[in-house]
């Protein structure tokens, strides 16, 4: 079928003479059909991505990769969890913390976590350090009664650093006049930024120590948060410490605790990809059309051929060259174009703002800054390859009606 007779007559006919603009002028416009498609999937698709792993990014920057928390209280020889921990090679650090819900009161009341940490080792497990907005996180200092607050939680209390707020736990002390939540009176000492809403309306931190105290724990904590060299091996890691870990722990990591946040996000891209998918299978019906016209136009052509010996097999092979090759270059032009707008969509973007004076992402409402877009090679592939797929099979009944073609009929007339 693709012997280099059909080959060199297949490619000659994607050469209109001056008597076959038309034909060539539908070539045109096939190919053109499949670069917007493959552009408008491509890019599509690596804004989803880049948004996706800006998402991801920012959560696994206020939440760890993997957890060991006590079982069914708190994990008291937690230093033993700790070394396990890092005489693993693919941990990067681990650090003790203590959790609790509970309520701030400053000029304002709000509900929010407060975690008691550890400065020096929660520089290993989260990006706290790099994003406070005021203040350090060595402001925390055990017995100093030092928060730090989320930016936008701060704002919801009415607080600034030096304020003092008032902490009500979520634990209660038996005294004779009945439960009396457990509360404690703190200075804000630094507020934080890590541009993930929940995190930035809703965390506080404090000293481990204080946490300690506070929920009379002694030497306990909530459990020992771990981040890993490669997130993606994170549940695996979990797996393996549990097993290792003499003492009883629950294990879990990021991947299992925010599974239905994720399983959303690839859900929706998944759908997307189906939908603009639609673009393409709509240029390929196109490209039917445009060979169907093709091999009306070639009837004479054909039946020549035919009489000088070539075979109907040859003959749909002529038409598949001529498909495949507008697939082919249609699909290369789009990848190109595709790989181009998906990697400088942010240039565009900015540009597009300056030309018509607006701003299309505001910082102040999306928390970041321009278009994240993230091109991954697999997605360009299994664009690049559905294509030249759907290309293919576009081709097939055309050529099978051009071998179908009866010389003496097709000749009648001539």
């Amino acid at each position: 079928m693709f012997q280099p007779l059909p080959l060199a007559i297949g490619l000659r006919y994607l050469r209109a003479r001056r008597r076959d603009r038309r034909i060539s002028f539908t070539s045109a416009a096939s190919i053109l059909g499949i670069v917007v498609g493959v552009v408008a999937l491509i890019t599509v698709i690596a804004v989803m991505s880049g948004f996706q792993r800006e998402i991801r990014d920012r959560l696994l920057g206020s939440v760890a990769h993997v957890t060991v928390a006590g079982y069914g209280g708190p994990l008291e020889d937690w230093s033993t969890v700790v070394d396990v921990a890092r005489q693993d090679a693919r941990v990067v650090g681990a650090a003790p913390y203590v959790q609790r819900e509970g309520l701030l009161s400053g000029t304002h009341t709000r509900a929010g976590i407060v975690t008691g940490i550890r400065p020096g080792d929660e520089r290993g497990v989260s990006e706290l350090s790099t994003r406070m907005r005021s203040g350090s996180i060595e402001d925390l200092v055990d017995g100093g009664f030092g928060i730090l607050l989320g930016d936008q939680l701060a704002m919801l209390l009415g607080a600034r650093v030096g304020d003092r707020i008032n902490v009500t736990l979520n634990e209660f002390t038996s005294t004779p006049i009945g439960a009396i939540p457990r509360s404690k009176r703190f200075t804000v000492v630094g507020t934080f930024s890590m541009g993930e809403h929940t995190a930035d309306s809703s965390f506080a931190f404090i000293a481990l120590g204080d946490a300690q105290r506070m929920l009379r724990m002694g030497e306990g904590v909530s459990g020992v948060r771990i981040k890993v060299a490669d997130l993606w091996s994170a549940g695996t890691v979990a797996d393996d410490l549990a097993t290792r870990i003499p003492v009883p722990v629950i294990a879990s990591d990021w991947m299992r605790d925010n599974r239905n946040f994720f399983s959303a996000l690839a859900l929706e891209r998944t759908v997307m990809f189906l939908l603009l998918s639609l673009v393409v299978t709509i240029a390929s019906f196109n490209l039917v059309s445009s060979l169907v016209m093709l091999v009306q136009e070639k009837q004479a052509d054909i039946a020549i051929l035919r009489t000088l010996g070539l075979t109907p097999r040859q003959v749909m092979g002529v038409f598949i060259v001529q498909g495949s090759v507008i697939g082919f270059v249609g699909t290369a032009l789009g990848v190109i174009g595709g790989v181009l707008l998906g990697t400088n969509l942010g240039a565009v973007v900015r540009w597009v703002e300056g030309l018509l004076g607006v701003t299309l992402m505001p910082p102040d409402v999306y928390y970041i800054t321009g278009v994240p877009t993230a091109v991954y090679p697999g997605d360009v592939a299994a664009v690049a390859g559905m294509t030249l797929l759907l290309s293919f099979l576009a081709t097939l009944y055309p050529a099978w009606r051009a071998s179908r073609t009866d010389p003496a009929t097709a000749l009648r007339y001539e």
